[in-house]
């Protein structure tokens, strides 16, 4: 496993923020989160704005569009596949060229995984990428040859190091069989771990040799498969901490493992809402990741070691007020995580 490239005290965002502007985004994000800035994702521009089309963007020789039911492979490049090219081209001009000011050292860039991305797009009937295992690997051969593009394109524009994140918000579903059909009136058949485990280990492998970077996998879902991820090699996991209090024993024996082994966790601390009034206090905030160490059996130097504090999820809903309210916290938990306050 690489070692993580992020300093001490380091905070970063999930990827989506709230909002169509392109440089406001970047100079938000390169002024709250200096140490590991992220490359803002800007859904509320609709088509190619989302995670499946702005990944969609990258791929070689496939190209999607737009209907009813979501996202198809197209025959050839149309304006839906175009926009998104457009779309993700804007988003690293306004970060390049706010960089130049900021000059950050790091930079993280984020996608959706090999199963969510197939999960999220249709073939010509309609049925998932996923459903067609040939489907699936021409997608994810296609999905590392443009990363490597992206990847390339980002470090020579900011100067910095990248570091990839994988999106697998659909993973769970993938493996519990629980997508619907076409038809809606049934499921998809369910993904066996072994299989799962070997794609995504595909992606963050080459992901890796691309950038010298440990990979991070990111899912917000409720029991994300913590042991499936670190067995594809992830070197970081990204998760809510929001929803650990009730996690099974299974789970935490997962998160022990992974802590064992070096991983780092990313923990998802800060809401992604504004949250009641009185309920944004730091300690407040951190005391999932304080629960967590301590039901673990860790000292609460794993902290300083191997968390990074996130927003709970992405921040599209936020509104521009929580936005930086809620990055400025996840900066100063990082801080504290190094630097206990007075309390903890």
């Amino acid at each position: 496993m690489t070692e993580q490239a992020w300093p001490p005290a380091a905070a970063t965002g999930i990827g989506s923020m709230p909002g169509t502007d392109s440089a406001e985004a970047a100079e938000i994000v390169l002024g709250e989160l200096p140490d590991f800035p992220h490359l803002p994702e800007l859904p509320a521009r609709g088509v190619g704005a989302d995670l499946i089309g702005r990944t969609s963007a990258l791929l070689v020789d496939l190209a999607v569009e737009v209907v009813v039911s979501g996202y198809r492979v197209a025959p050839r490049p149309g304006r839906h596949h175009r926009r998104a090219v457009d779309l993700l081209r804007w988003d690293i001009d306004a970060f390049a060229e706010a960089a130049l000011r900021s000059r950050p050292r790091l930079v993280k860039i984020q996608l959706a995984g090999p199963w969510t991305l197939a999960a999220g797009v249709e073939l010509a009937r309609g049925h998932r990428v996923l459903t067609d295992h040939g489907a699936t690997r021409d997608f994810t051969e296609s999905l590392v040859e443009g990363l490597r593009s992206h990847v390339a394109e980002v470090a020579e524009r900011t100067g910095a190091s990248v570091v990839v994140q994988l999106d697998e918000p659909t993973l769970p579903d993938v493996l519990a069989g629980s997508l619907s059909t076409p038809s809606g009136y049934g499921t998809v058949d369910s993904v066996p771990q072994p299989e799962a485990r070997d794609l995504l280990a595909r992606v963050v492998s080459a992901a890796e040799s691309m950038t010298g970077q440990p990979v991070i996998v990111h899912c917000c879902a409720p029991r994300p498969p913590v042991g499936l991820l670190r067995s594809a090699g992830a070197g970081a996991i990204s998760l809510d901490a929001t929803v650990l209090d009730g996690a099974p024993g299974t789970m935490l024996d997962e998160l022990g493992e992974a802590w064992d082994a070096g991983t780092t966790l990313l923990l998802g601390l800060v809401p992604s809402q504004p949250p009641q009034p009185g309920r944004d206090d730091l300690r407040e905030l951190a005391g999932p990741a304080l629960r967590l160490v301590d039901r673990l059996g860790f000292g609460r130097d794993v902290l300083a070691e191997r968390a990074v504090p996130t927003p709970a999820c992405g921040l599209a809903d936020a509104g521009e007020g929580w936005l930086r309210r809620a990055l400025s916290l996840t900066r100063d938990l990082g801080k504290a995580f190094v630097e206990p306050v007075e309390g903890w």
